[in-house]
């Protein structure tokens, strides 16, 4: 990732104005423009590397630094960043194709975050795997923007629950308070995107398209199997969600509360008439009627 990777993006592009009040019908132009507008106009220009990462005592930088995460959040973000970005190469839309790339460039920002607060704090990484160029970019984006829809919403409830504990200091949940409020732009992008994507396809593609979105699933699904089997193998874990909140002392389902309720506390501020992520917050509460504590 060189400086020129993370330029800001030229985003001086003509916008159709924003949807009157009203209903819209998914997958119609207003549809997309909305989405499209909704990314583009709260897009926060903030640099990486002008970030004041706050001083932390010895107790508190010690129990950020032992936070299993970082190598699983640098690679992810990396990959993430190039499956966005390739896709966005593929689209014909100028509106669509421009809100895809500011995608791209968050997620690749997202990184370089990560990679100045480790490098503030310390933080020891394992090498990073080669990056190959997705050979499916529709596939590469689905994968992205689903996995995406899960692990934000775990994320949300963690980060207010290790800001409630004092877990985080203050200082720190407002410097990382941006990348956090991104995630929740990005699904939302996303879930819209898939919505007036499958209906604007040819008809006969449609079978393909849900196809491969079930793939996907079942490839998420598959690759959080091996995660949960991996818990505690070598310096990190990507299953965060159940050893974190262990150590931020709350139990499973009050986790999932809080992550219910954060979910749709930064996704309730947006446009009402835009889809939200679905599936994931349902089957927590699903889930939830099971688990008594």
């Amino acid at each position: 990732m060189n400086a020129a990777a993370l330029a800001l993006p030229d985003l001086n592009i003509a916008r159709p104005p924003v949807p009157a009040p009203g209903p819209i019908r998914y997958g119609s132009e207003a549809h997309k423009v909305l989405f499209c507008r909704t990314l583009l106009d709260t897009f926060d220009p903030y640099r990486p590397a002008v970030i004041d990462w706050p001083k932390l005592d010895e107790a508190t930088k010690a129990r950020i630094t032992a936070l299993p995460i970082w190598d699983i959040a640098v690679q992810t973000e990396n990959r993430a960043g190039l499956n966005v970005c390739t896709y966005a190469e593929s689209i014909a839309d100028p509106l669509l194709r421009k809100a895809v790339e500011l995608n791209g460039f968050e997620e690749r920002r997202h990184r370089h975050v990560l990679a100045n607060l480790v490098e503030a704090y310390g933080i020891a990484l394992a090498p990073e795997p080669p990056y190959a160029r997705p050979r499916d970019p529709e596939w590469a984006f689905l994968v992205t923007g689903y996995s995406e829809c899960i692990d934000s919403f775990f994320a949300f409830g963690l980060f207010e629950t290790a800001r409630r504990s004092g877990y985080f200091p203050p200082e720190l949940v407002e410097t990382f308070e941006p990348v956090i409020r991104e995630e929740g732009r990005h699904i939302l992008f996303f879930v819209n995107w898939a919505a007036w994507h499958r209906r604007n396809m040819a008809w006969w593609r449609r079978p393909m398209f849900e196809f491969k979105v079930l793939g996907v699933w079942a490839f998420l699904v598959w690759e959080r199997l091996g995660i949960a089997r991996d818990i505690g193998h070598g310096k990190q874990d990507a299953n965060f969600t159940v050893t974190g909140a262990e150590q931020l002392g709350i139990t499973i389902g009050g986790l999932m509360d809080i992550c219910l309720a954060e979910n749709a506390r930064r996704l309730g501020s947006f446009d009402k008439r835009l889809k939200r992520p679905r599936f994931v917050p349902f089957m927590i509460r699903l889930a939830r009627r099971f688990i008594v504590n």
